[in-house]
């Protein structure tokens, strides 16, 4: 049964723009949770009346306005607020179970070498899997000891609980990506400071999508996977990943998109270009072998 008590150990961290409605639903939802968590909004300039609606209808609600869309650094301006231990991220149209925040905790607690739990995700008013859930369970990597769950480098951004410590110290979200697919970047950068990130399917968080995917999204996420191999890996692997969107890109206008956006934010990858440790990067190419997002 799930505990009806505060607690105090976990803030949860919400970036939105435009999506007003969606965000209210979003945090009456999180307001209803048995363990009443202090809640940050951050407004990536939205121009809904996102703001004047948070703090008119959730006055206890941290609420960020820095003036402009900072994107998935949004969080990070969301966590350097929080005053909490631990830190959960939800989106807009996302949301946690009753209770996951408590056991998310609970195993931040017992292991000190935990940086970010993966939650298992549930979709929609029926709560259908996220197709994610099994790829995170099925994870290559296997399962350290000192870790509760698979290990992963990958996972949702709206479904994950970080130690606030561990976000911090690895810098979070990468402004070079912005946002779309910026989740292996951080996985990564947690892994080479020594942090773990795991799979743990006891931790649910509910994703609820509503009007379709925002414009221009899979264009970034092809060319932030690109980026971040830029960011991160051997040059090799860059290139490859370089010479394939290159070769979409003469036949499918969405890599084309992604290409030229690729180039843009290339100058400054290179600049922040800081290769894995050995063993993270051994990580990485076995997923790459097992053709695997974790």
């Amino acid at each position: 049964m799930t505990q009806r008590t505060a607690d105090p150990r976990t803030s949860v961290v919400v970036i939105t723009r435009d999506r007003r409605d969606q965000l209210l639903r979003t945090l009456d939802r999180l307001a209803e949770l048995p363990e009443r968590p202090p809640v940050v909004v951050v407004d990536n300039a939205s121009t809904d009346g996102t703001a004047e609606a948070v703090a008119r209808l959730h006055p206890g609600v941290t609420l960020l306005t820095p003036g402009r869309n900072l994107g998935a650094v949004g969080r990070t301006l969301g966590v350097r607020h929080a005053r909490t231990r631990y830190v959960a991220f939800s989106d807009d149209d996302s949301w946690w179970e009753p209770g996951s925040l408590r056991r998310a905790a609970d195993l931040l607690d017992r292991h000190e070498k935990l940086g970010l739990i993966a939650a298992r995700i549930h979709v929609g008013p029926d709560a259908a899997p996220d197709p994610l859930n099994a790829m995170l369970a099925a994870s290559p990597l296997g399962r350290p000891a000192d870790l509760p769950g698979p290990q992963v480098l990958g996972f949702l951004a709206c479904a994950a609980v970080a130690r606030r410590s561990a976000y911090l110290e690895a810098g979070g979200y990468h402004p070079v990506l912005f946002f779309g697919g910026e989740e292996t970047c951080l996985a990564y950068d947690l892994a080479a400071h020594g942090w773990g990130v795991c799979h743990c399917p006891d931790v649910i968080a509910v994703h609820s999508p509503t009007g379709g995917v925002r414009a221009g999204r899979p264009a970034r996420q092809r060319r932030n996977a690109v980026l971040t191999a830029w960011l991160r890996r051997p040059l090799p692997v860059a290139l490859r990943h370089t010479r394939t969107l290159a070769a979409e890109a003469r036949q499918d206008p969405e890599a084309r998109e992604a290409l030229r956006e690729l180039f843009a934010r290339l100058p400054a990858a290179l600049r922040a270009r800081k290769p894995l440790p050995a063993p993270v990067e051994a990580a990485a190419r076995r997923l790459d072998l097992q053709g695997a997002v974790t």
